[in-house]
C-alpha cells in the first residue's frame, strides 16, 4: 500500500471556515477557560493567543496545574473554551458544531498519543491500529488491514503485530500507539507525555520517530516534563499560571546564554 500522505489538509464539512494565516495549522485567539465549582470560578487559561504553522514540531512545558493539559484539551476538541476562537486548518472547530461532528472531525484530522498508551488489552497490535479506521469506514476492510500493517512496519513492529499489548514492552506499546494515531492519516499529531513511562533509549527512539513524521509534513505538538527532550524540539512553549510566558527555540536560547 502507498505510504501515508503526510501533508493532507484537515477535512471538516460541518464547521465554518475562518480567516487565518495560510500556513497556520492552529490559530488560537483570546482563548479563556473558566472552571466553575461550589467554591466559585477558577480561570485556567487567561487569553491565549498562539499560532502554530503546518509542519512545525512544538513542545509545551510547564508545572502541574499551569494549564498545559487544558490547552491540549482545547486543541483536541475534548474541552471547550469559555471565550475565544480556535481555528485548526482554517476551520473553526467550535462554532456551530455538534459533539458528534467534532468527534468525527477528531477521527479524521487528529492523532493523539497518550502517556499510558491506551491500547485495548483484548485486541492485538494490528487490531488496535485498525480500530480508528473502522470508526471512519473510509477504506475497505482489506485496505484498513494493509494500511495498519504498513504503519506497524513504519514504527518497527511488523514482527509483533499479532501480539497483545501485555505481551510486548512499554516502548513497543508506545510505538503501536503512534501507529494507531497515524491510522487515518491526520495532519496534526498531539502527544501528551509520550515518553513519561519509557527508559532513556526508548524515549530517544520515540523522539526520532516523531522527528521523522515532522520531516514528512506532519504538525506535531508534544507536552513533556522532560526539559532535555523539550530542548531538542525546534520550538518550545512554556505555560505558567494559564499564560504563555516563553516561546522560543530552546537551543538558540542556550547558545545566547553562553
Amino acid at each position: 500500500m502507498a505510504p501515508f500522505s503526510a501533508s493532507r489538509k484537515p477535512e471538516f464539512a460541518p464547521g465554518e471556515h475562518a480567516m487565518s494565516h495560510p500556513d497556520a495549522m492552529i490559530d488560537m485567539h483570546g482563548i479563556v477557560k473558566i472552571f466553575k465549582n461550589a467554591a466559585g470560578e477558577f480561570t485556567v487559561l487567561k487569553g491565549i493567543d498562539l499560532t502554530i504553522n503546518r509542519g512545525e514540531f512544538v513542545s509545551i512545558v510547564g508545572k502541574s496545574g499551569s494549564g498545559k493539559s487544558t490547552l491540549l484539551n482545547m486543541i483536541t476538541g475534548i474541552d471547550h473554551p469559555t471565550h475565544g476562537k480556535m481555528v485548526i486548518g482554517g476551520t473553526d472547530i467550535y462554532t456551530g458544531v455538534t459533539e458528534s461532528q467534532r468527534s468525527r472531525w477528531r477521527g479524521r484530522n487528529l492523532g493523539i498519543v497518550f502517556q499510558f498508551f491506551q491500547l485495548l488489552p483484548a485486541l492485538n497490535l494490528l487490531q488496535n491500529t485498525i480500530l480508528p479506521m473502522d470508526f471512519l469506514k473510509n477504506l475497505t476492510p482489506r485496505q484498513r488491514r494493509e494500511r495498519a500493517e504498513y504503519l506497524l512496519e513504519l514504527v518497527g513492529l511488523s514482527d509483533q503485530m499479532f501480539k497483545l499489548p501485555s505481551q510486548v514492552s512499554g516502548g513497543q506499546q508506545q510505538r503501536a500507539a503512534i501507529a494507531r494515531a497515524l491510522a487515518n492519516d491526520p495532519p496534526l499529531i498531539v502527544a501528551d507525555e509520550p515518553t513519561g513511562n519509557l527508559d532513556a533509549q526508548t524515549s530517544a527512539d520515540v523522539f526520532d520517530l516523531f522527528s521523522h513524521l515532522v520531516d514528512q509534513g506532519k504538525t506535531l505538538i508534544m507536552v513533556t516534563h522532560n526539559p532535555e527532550l523539550a530542548c531538542q524540539v525546534p520550538r518550545t512553549l512554556e505555560i505558567r499560571n494559564g499564560q504563555i510566558v516563553r516561546d522560543e527555540n530552546c537551543s538558540q536560547a542556550k547558545d545566547l546564554a553562553g
